[in-house]
């Protein structure tokens, strides 16, 4: 197990690197250079200012050079400054993370339960109504966009088109202070649009492991339906849902892009979205390293867990 840490941990620290290092020159392209000096300046610079402004701010020195420096100084701590905000780098990444954070826990919270329950029920009786009842729900939710099911969201149960108006509460003073009225809409988006996709692949291992020969055998021996559920198939089908839902981690962390702008609140998302209108290279850079991070932390959690969650699974060291 030793082994197989420190070879995925090298792989990741590669892979790292390699991302990194691309965003980092998509960033600094000519256009988005000279783009940045005139926002930083004046937008009525001639080229030849505009040239001037980046050799003195030190643009001009090889690619390599600079991202090695900028590597150097993101491992010591040092984010530089935001060029929006006119902050810290560290601290804006810090302050909308923690937002984002809240919101990804309680759409994990809703989300998983919801989405093992169905894909439990609808592979337990494979082919029947139930199945594809179920299944249906599970492909509808995954098909439907979160800008749409948002707005749709929005209009039944928060504007006065429809009447109901029982989440009135606005997503932006969730930031401030989470409440029922505040924070279920973009939740129930997010959970909706997600658990597709672990219902589908929870129902697919159920569905397997009802067919497998112990359970044949239990309800030979005349073990209750129930019992062979709850105590044989009900722990292995569980297993590969368990890449499923590790994978949720990042999908949320740039999936909240899209949810964040709708609903007004101004997490990772919403800060990913300025940084990239605003032209801002050092945010930009943060924003690309965490997400980056968190896929690959997350593939190496799911890896080693799966190993563990099932032991026919054996890691040459």
């Amino acid at each position: 197990m030793l082994g197989f840490f420190l070879r995925r941990f090298g792989v990741m620290v590669l892979t790292a690197m390699c991302l990194t290092l691309i965003v980092f020159s998509l960033v600094n392209l000519q256009p988005n250079l000279e783009k940045l000096a005139k926002e930083q300046n004046n937008m009525r610079m001639t080229d030849q200012q505009v040239t001037i402004w980046l050799q003195e701010e030190g643009f001009d020195r090889p690619l390599l050079t600079r991202y090695a420096e900028w590597a150097g100084n993101f491992v010591t701590g040092d984010l530089g400054d935001s060029t929006r905000f006119r902050k810290p780098v560290s601290e804006i990444v810090g302050e909308r993370l923690y937002l984002t954070g809240k919101l990804m826990f309680w759409v994990m919270v809703v989300m998983v339960p919801s989405a093992l329950l169905v894909g439990v029920l609808a592979g337990m009786r494979e082919g029947s109504f139930q199945d594809r009842s179920l299944s249906t729900f599970a492909i509808a939710t995954t098909a439907t966009p979160e800008y749409v099911s948002g707005v749709v969201f929005t209009v039944i149960f928060s504007s006065k088109l429809v009447g109901l108006q029982w989440f009135s509460g606005s997503a932006s003073k969730a930031m401030d202070g989470i409440t029922f009225y505040n924070f279920t809409l973009p939740v129930m988006t997010m959970a909706i649009y997600g658990m597709g996709y672990i219902a589908r692949m929870t129902r697919a291992s159920m569905a397997e492991v009802m067919t497998a020969q112990y359970i044949r055998t239990a309800r030979l021996k005349g073990v209750s339906f129930r019992s062979i559920v709850v105590k044989h198939a009900l722990r292995n089908a569980l297993i590969a849902p368990f890449t499923v839902i590790m994978l949720q981690f990042p999908w949320l962390l740039t999936g909240v892009v899209i949810v964040e702008n709708l609903f007004n609140y101004k997490g990772f998302g919403w800060l990913l979205v300025e940084a990239a209108g605003n032209n801002d290279i050092e945010l930009l850079l943060s924003c690309s390293v965490v997400a980056v991070a968190v896929v690959l932390i997350t593939q190496l959690i799911s890896d080693i867990g799966y190993v563990y969650l099932n032991p026919r699974i054996r890691v040459k060291s």
